[in-house]
């Protein structure tokens, strides 16, 4: 198999070639734009891998700390990558994530606060920026921002720059799962879809390691719920949940039901670490580990009945902390490194096109942190921004939900709802976030400098933090079912 793959420095020594020199998709106009972008960064324009699943919370991994999951492919990568330890999902919900990955910007700015409504498709895209800049590009699995219909193709007007296409806007039915090609013909993933996937990942990677520089996203789906439909193999490595050590925020009347659920959860996350050990063979095979930027993240995580609670959109550590580990061997050698600095999803574009050595466009409300990564800029962010403009659907008003904002900093939690200061958490003294201190005299003056901070952001991304039905006619939205309905 290693012999598919030829690594790119050998590929360049052997043809006598410069980077300007290949000819790529978007012709020798996009040959140069990339070469003036790696001349930029001092490096060869690197080839982006990023892997991101769904509902996959940090605190479900065996580099955080985990002794039950059962991470060693992702743990291997962890001593490898730059891990930004407070990574954050500030609208911890798929969409919402997805239109931020991909534009940079905040929700309110793309439009994109609730589930299944269409990103513009003349936004301007991370898979866009790539391919004009001579990249190749792919996206593999869940989209989830079409908007029109959970199960419909998606012409190639609406796929945001990625030409390499195999994707479905949203399942959840891992054994029976839908994609589409370039054409209007429904497929289907062979077994389970993340380890298809996967591999139609590796077949990308050999294809186009000894041509040109790519962008791939491969997108999984699991391990969002239904918990209970990874391949058997992996369930049998979790046969005695009532093993499984919950967190204390668990309430007593929702454990037994916690860890039959958490059991399934982690099988799901075995089956994807097996396929993260899969992409990592590839890379090595086709030589092209030093020269790739290679990122495991996750849209959001999943409260698993923490603070009695289910699913995502919530403010609480177990909904908006995800894992966020980049490997780029060029940059910072494969040495781990941990970074504690707030980091939030809009700031994933912007960052990974300056480590290309790309400019960021106009467009981009995120911050680029690739000096960070490089070692030539302070760790200076003070708080990522989190909210809830519209609660829906798992949380709608009628289940609860309500709007809010906050910021997570290195060391806090603060939030308001409509009503005022909400929840305050000291997230170093109490991780489990069981004590709100948001009513306490002696943190009176940390709430109102939090305050200051949650002011300051929501000023700069020009948020009113208005009532939620007022987003959705803005907007021209209509609500699902009662989700409308306080």
């Amino acid at each position: 198999m290693g012999g598919e793959c030829l690594g790119r420095r050998e590929f360049l020594r052997t043809a006598g070639l410069g980077v300007a020199s290949l000819v790529w998709s978007s012709g020798l106009a996009g040959s140069a734009r990339a070469q003036q972008a790696a001349a930029k960064s001092g490096q060869r324009a690197p080839n982006i891998v990023f892997i991101f699943a769904d509902q996959w919370r940090v605190q479900a991994t065996g580099y955080a700390g985990n002794k039950d999951v059962k991470t060693p492919y992702l743990d291997k990568l962890a001593q490898e990558s730059v891990d930004f330890t407070n990574a954050v999902s500030g609208c911890p919900v798929c969409s919402p994530y997805r239109a931020s990955l991909l534009t940079g910007q905040y929700w309110l700015t793309h439009g994109i606060f609730y589930n299944d409504k269409p990103l513009d498709p003349k936004a301007t895209t991370i898979g866009k920026v790539y391919a004009q800049a001579g990249y190749e590009t792919g996206y593999i699995g869940k989209w989830h921002v079409d908007g029109h219909g959970r199960s419909s193709f998606i012409p190639e007007e609406r796929r945001q720059g990625f030409k390499f296409w195999r994707v479905c806007e949203c399942t959840h039915n891992y054994n029976k799962s839908l994609y589409y090609g370039d054409t209007d013909t429904k497929r289907y993933w062979d077994g389970y879809d993340a380890i298809a996937q996967s591999r139609e990942a590796q077949a990308y990677i050999r294809t186009h390691a000894n041509k040109s520089p790519f962008a791939l996203f491969l997108s999984w789906g699991p391990p969002h719920s239904p918990y209970q439909t990874a391949p058997q193999k992996y369930r049998e490595r979790f046969p005695n949940p009532e093993k499984i050590t919950l967190h204390p925020n668990v309430p007593q009347s929702l454990r037994d039901k916690a860890r039959k659920e958490i059991a399934g959860y982690y099988a799901h996350i075995a089956a994807l670490d097996d396929c993260i050990g899969d992409i990592f063979q590839t890379l090595d095979e086709c030589r092209i580990r030093e020269d790739t930027i290679l990122v495991f993240t996750s849209d959001h995580g999943d409260m698993l009945h923490s603070h009695g609670q289910t699913k995502k959109q919530k403010p609480w550590e177990e909904s908006v902390r995800i894992p966020f580990l980049l490997r780029y061997p060029a940059v910072h050698g494969g040495q781990s490194r941990k970074i504690d600095m707030p980091v939030n999803t809009p700031d994933i574009m912007p960052t990974l096109l300056g480590l290309s050595g790309m400019d960021i466009p106009e467009s981009v409300e995120g911050r680029d942190f690739s000096g960070v990564i490089r070692g030539t800029q302070a760790p200076d962010n003070d708080a990522a921004l989190i909210m809830c403009p519209v609660p829906f659907h798992q949380w709608s008003y009628q289940r609860g939900g309500r709007e809010y904002r906050g910021v997570r900093t290195r060391r806090y939690t603060y939030v308001r709802d409509l009503n005022g200061p909400w929840l305050l958490y000291d997230n170093q003294a109490d991780p489990y976030q069981q004590t709100n201190l948001c009513d306490d005299p002696k943190y009176s003056q940390i709430r109102r400098e939090l305050e200051d901070v949650l002011s300051r952001k929501l000023k700069q991304t020009n948020d009113e933090f208005l009532p939620g039905p007022q987003y959705m006619a803005k907007w021209n939205y209509q609500w699902d079912g009662s989700d409308g309905k306080k």
